[in-house]
Parts: structure tokens; sequence; C-alpha cells
């Protein structure tokens, strides 16, 4: 593996709250601070940034150590959720202003800006003021501000919060691409899962001041470390179990490791040995040799798919099928297993 190009160790306190975190960034990596409101993704951020001081720790970029560096100094590129556009100044302006604090040349400037404005499709839009602009259109020109500096790492705190969902997966799809085929190395922080799996080539998921999993997309997804990440990492049935005698009629599933489950009995979630962690993509209806029965509860037709909910008189769970249980409804019983291959268990 190659010497990260970020690399840090830090804490920081507050009255309320306390961030520990290490992280190592690789180069030209879209990486994604993801977690839930409050967990410290945006200190953390900020403190990379040069925004905020850390009590403790040192961040090092390209072998630099830049932990007492001011924020101008460390050719660190930030996109805040609210662009923090310039609006007495105009799209051209905007995006100059960087590179006048860098001291460069006017012609220096005049090509970098143009490259920009070529690179965002913003030629048509130079001498408009920020006021003039739709909402992707104030994201590209923040965009386009914080790359025209040439940054050694670019910062991107929630910056498609404000915008509808079609703008925003436009322009998410949009960064990722521009990402990927210019390859300047990405700190991406977001409390939204999908955007985190679909854009990102590592994730770090936090919670409560702590890094608490990191790893790429799929290997987050599918092998979370606790209940917490599976549950925030999209949908998960959880269902506490313990281990069950070879001879138990109670098994829920047999492991490709030989372990054999049983639920735990009714009202002992807490106190549960285990924890079957299994996506509801991975529940398996009517399966030819069904080890497990339950009742349809709720069935929501979504238009590609069906979204199923089943009660086993032991415990619930979430499905999703295909139209192939279109005939189905709601009452109707019916038998179901788990992909064996996708079965995770945590502990309790």
């Amino acid at each position: 593996m190659s010497k990260p190009i970020l690399d840090l160790a830090l804490e920081k306190d507050y009255p309320e709250f306390e961030l520990r975190a290490e992280l190592a960034v690789e180069n030209g990596e879209f990486f994604s601070l993801l977690g839930p409101s409050g967990c410290g993704k945006t200190t953390l951020l900020r403190l990379i940034a040069g925004l905020e001081r850390p009590d403790a720790g040192r961040i090092t970029l390209n072998g630099r150590d830049i932990t007492g560096l001011s924020p101008e100094k460390r050719r660190i590129g930030l996109v805040f959720q609210n662009y923090a556009l310039f609006p007495h100044l105009n799209v051209y302006e905007n995006i100059e202003y960087g590179l006048k604090l860098q001291r460069r040349s006017q012609v220096e400037r005049k090509r970098r800006v143009g490259e920009m404005l070529a690179l965002f499709r913003l030629e048509t839009l130079a001498e408009r003021t920020i006021l003039q602009l739709s909402g992707g259109e104030q994201q590209r020109v923040a965009l386009a501000r914080a790359l025209a500096v040439e940054p050694e790492v670019l910062l991107l705190d929630e910056p498609f919060a404000a915008l509808d969902y079609e703008i925003r997966s436009r322009l998410r799809d949009e960064l990722k691409h521009l990402q990927r085929s210019l390859g300047f190395t990405t700190i991406f922080v977001t409390h939204q899962q999908e955007e985190a799996l679909s854009i990102s080539d590592r994730i770090a998921l936090m919670r409560q001041g702590r890094i608490i999993q990191s790893g790429r997309p799929r290997d987050v997804y599918e092998n979370p470390v606790n209940r917490f990440a599976a549950e925030f990492l999209g949908d998960a049935n959880l269902i506490p179990c313990r281990s069950a005698a070879a001879d138990s009629e109670d098994c829920l599933i047999q492991l490709n490791d030989g372990r054999r489950l049983e639920s735990a009995p009714e009202g002992s979630g807490h106190e549960a040995e285990k924890w079957l962690m299994v996506r509801p993509e991975d529940i398996v209806l009517n399966p030819q040799q069904p080890r497990l029965e339950g009742e349809i509860v709720r069935l929501e037709y979504l238009g590609h798919f069906y979204r199923l909910e089943l009660d086993s008189g032991r415990f619930r769970i979430r499905a999703i099928a295909g139209k192939e249980v279109g005939t189905l409804k709601e009452g109707t019983r019916v038998g179901f297993g788990f992909n064996a291959e996708a079965v995770r268990v945590l502990e309790g």
C-alpha cells in the first residue's frame, strides 16, 4: 500500500462532546465520513481544514506536519454545505478569489479560471451574480472555486444537502466522474448512507466522536462490526439468538462454519448472546425446504420490487422480493429462509 497523502491522529474536547480519531487517506481516494448528526464528522473536517485546532495529536499532508498551519497555508480546498460564495462577486470573481490570495499573476488567474469555467460548464454564467444562479449552479461554482487553487485534498461538508433529489443525484454522479478523471483526493462528509455507498472508495463510519469501522463500501455494508453499523448502513434484520444444540428443532440456521443458531426467548433481546443479522434482500421466500414460516403482515408495492414484513410468531422480519410475489396478499402464510452466505452473527 502506498504512503497515505493525509494521516492524522487527533483529540478534541468540548463540554458535551469529545473527538478521538485516527485516519489515513490514500492519494486520489474518494473517502467518506459517514454517521448521524452530532457524531463528529464536521468537527473532524474543520480540524483537517485548520478552522479549529486539536487539543492533542497531529495531521500530516504529503509528509508535512500541518497541525499548526493556518487554513490558507494547508493547500486544502473546502466546500461548505451552504457553499459560502460571495454574493457581491460574480461567478468569475468567486472562482478567482483563492488565486488572488495565492498571489498568482493575472495571466495565470485568467487561464485557471477559464479552465474551471469550461470544466464545470459555467462559461455562459461567468458574469452573473451568485443570486442569479440556481442551487445546482451555485454548487458547481463552489466546487470550481475550491479546485481552482489546485488543493492537495478537497474537503466537502454535505455539499448536496440543500438540493432536491434529482439535482443531488446528478451532481453526485458528475462529481465522482470528475474526481476519477482528474484524480484529486476527496474527503466527503454525509449522513446519507446511499450517497456514501455509491460514491466512495472507502467509508469511515462515525459514532459519538469515534470511528467505529472503516473499509470499502461493500465490506462495511456486508460485514458490520456491531448492531449500530448494521442498522445505520441500510435496512437490517437483527434477530436475538443463541447457540442451538445439535438436536434442536428450533434451529434458525446452520452457518457455513457448522454453528447452529436458534432464536432467543421472546423479550430477551437485551440479554441475547448474539444477534443474527441478515439484510432484507437476503431473505429467500418459499424455499423448497422451508425451515421457517411466517404470515405476511405488510406488503408494499414499490414499482420494480415489493417490500414485505413477515411475522414468524417469535420475531418479525423484513424482506424484499420481485414481482413474483405480486399474487400474495397480507395474511398469507409463506415459507422463508436465509441466504447462509450473507448471514452475519454480531455479538450482543
